[in-house]
């Protein structure tokens, strides 16, 4: 049998109990997700959402669980309110531990002919700068502790060059080259930077059920279905801030059922 204080340190190492971790766009969908699992996991958690309705329904959700959180409105297109965000949390919980960098803002997809400067520009600033801004409003409190855990969001259909997502890929490969530069600068602070390429059900409906692309994706996925964001994505995202992820830095992880394969 197993020494009982010996398995206790193997499941901490696998926790993140007692951590304090920012979820963007935590307000709906595989941020939502994200919250839910670190919040049961243990952790402390940072609910950043520009929608002030959805930011206090995941608050009032985690509070009902007896999860410590804190809302805070934010706009990842405002520089300033992402180092407002992170000086928030440091204000309530005294520290940050991790960041999980999830929210972007969309834009319709267009083929690369036809792409206007407006949509790159959405892209590259909710996505590739409020991903750099937040991750250069967490590093100094992360190197003062000498401790860090930041999770990126990638796309799969960046690194295939899905059709029609000319600016979504180019943004989406953008922050991939940000996350594997700040594991290799920020490796000796023992600050683990990654990625997740996730593929998540969130509000699909009956009619993005019916559309080709979603067709395409459940019949060439080897698991046959999208992942959900509690379920199958969250607890990578667990992984990465955990100290079992203390050896893993500038990767990409792909939660996806494999999908990835038949690109």
């Amino acid at each position: 049998m197993v020494d009982p204080t010996v398995a206790a340190e193997v499941r901490d190492m696998h926790g993140v109990d007692g951590r304090v971790i920012i979820v963007t766009g935590s307000g709906q969908g595989v941020g939502r997700g994200i919250a839910h699992h670190l919040g049961k996991g243990g952790a402390s958690v940072v609910v950043a959402e520009w929608k002030p309705d959805t930011m206090q329904r995941t608050v009032d959700e985690l509070t009902e669980l007896g999860i410590p959180s804190l809302g805070v409105v934010c706009d990842i297109n405002s520089h300033e309110q992402i180092d407002a965000m992170v000086a928030a949390t440091v204000e309530r919980f005294g520290r940050v531990d991790g960041i999980v960098n999830n929210a972007q803002t969309f834009r319709p997809m267009r083929p690369v002919a036809t792409v206007p400067d407006s949509d790159f520009d959405v892209f590259y600033d909710s996505g590739v700068k409020g991903t750099l801004w937040a991750m250069q409003a967490v590093y100094p409190h992360m190197q003062k502790q000498q401790w860090g855990r930041i999770v990126n969001f990638a796309s799969s259909m960046g690194i295939t060059g899905g059709r029609g997502f000319a600016a979504y890929n180019a943004s989406k490969e953008a922050i991939r080259g940000l996350t594997r530069t700040a594991a290799r600068e920020w490796g000796a602070d023992n600050i683990c930077v990654n990625a997740i390429a996730p593929a998540a059900a969130t509000h699909h409906g009956e009619a993005g059920k019916q559309s080709e692309g979603y067709r395409q994706f459940i019949e060439n996925c080897p698991m046959g279905r999208q992942g959900d964001p509690e379920l199958d994505i969250a607890p990578i995202a667990l992984y990465l801030c955990s100290d079992a992820a203390r050896y893993v830095t500038g990767h990409t992880m792909m939660a996806d059922g494999g999908a990835f394969m038949w690109a």
